[in-house]
């Protein structure tokens, strides 16, 4: 196991997602009725700003919105609001999206409108294939609380809105040049990280995905997240690691690399997939 960097820790988790809804968050959308049904009486309501995020909470008609830097803004979806993904194939037209697709854990981009002290959301856009992760986690979630919910819930409100954690240390599983299939030493790697973060007490995972820097940074971007989903499911299925205990996965590219990019050995050690183990420094030691 490495320790992962102060640097990569505070990067890596600006794109984690928080936990699903719990009491505080529900506290801080309380609806903001008077300066909405000003906005719906009539006047037309001035541009808001872009708020660009991760979806932590929803209730209602209301989404909250986990920026980088941790800060949290509540917006209120209308029906005039257009809910757009990166897809422009006819499947998209003929199933248009809604705010039931708005799920906790996906980076959205909401361009917004200024209603008083509220900001209602004009146009929400996504990734699809960030729409199909938060979607898988949601699903993973869901069979979760239908085997153990008490354990669950309690575990979920426990660890709601804390958003710093103790690295208690860190696998990397390495990938060769374009690939996502995983090694037998990477798979054994894995269960054996699974093994020790489940003698953790409060132990989550956050697992990121890495290339080196061949290739453009679209191409980048999907390769890593796409190492990212293999070891996400490979732990899930074979390692038997619980879906509501693994935080949102995500791909940094070539963003942080352990090594040289110049060499061959730098790129295959930045050929990689970080399994970190956190523990929420508010649960750390209890």
């Amino acid at each position: 196991m490495k320790i992962i960097s102060p640097r990569l820790a505070a990067l890596s988790l600006a794109a984690v997602v928080t936990l699903t809804t719990s009491p505080v968050a529900n506290a801080q959308m309380t609806p903001q009725a008077p300066a909405l049904n000003a906005t719906m009486s009539g006047a037309p309501a001035p541009k808001g700003p872009e708020i660009k995020g991760i979806i932590t909470a929803r209730s209602g008609d209301k989404i909250q919105v986990t920026a980088a830097d941790g800060s949290k803004t509540v917006i209120v979806v209308i029906d005039s609001t257009r809910i757009k993904s990166g897809s422009n194939s006819s499947s998209a037209k003929r199933n248009p999206l809604t705010i039931a697709n708005l799920l906790n854990g996906l980076p959205v981009s909401v361009k917004t409108l200024q209603a008083g002290e509220s900001l209602l959301a004009d146009q929400i856009t996504f990734k699809n294939n960030d729409l199909k992760i938060a979607t898988m986690i949601s699903n993973g979630t869901s069979q979760a609380f239908a085997e153990q919910n008490a354990a669950t819930e309690a575990l979920r409100g426990r660890m709601a809105d804390i958003d710093q954690y103790n690295i208690k240390g860190t696998t990397n599983v390495l990938f060769d040049t374009g690939k996502t299939i995983l090694s037998e030493p990477a798979k054994a790697e894995l269960c054996a990280t699974a093994a020790t973060a489940e003698s953790m007490k409060n132990s989550l995972l956050l697992i990121i995905g890495y290339t080196d820097s061949v290739g453009d940074e679209d191409y980048n971007q999907q390769l890593s997240e796409k190492r990212a989903s293999r070891v996400v499911n490979y732990m899930q299925q074979k390692c038997g690691w619980k879906p509501y205990r693994m935080l949102t996965p995500t791909g940094m590219a070539k963003a942080d690399p352990l090594a040289d990019n110049s060499t061959a050995e730098g790129k295959a050690q930045n050929r990689r997939v970080a399994v970190n183990i956190l523990v929420s420094k508010g649960l750390d030691g209890m």
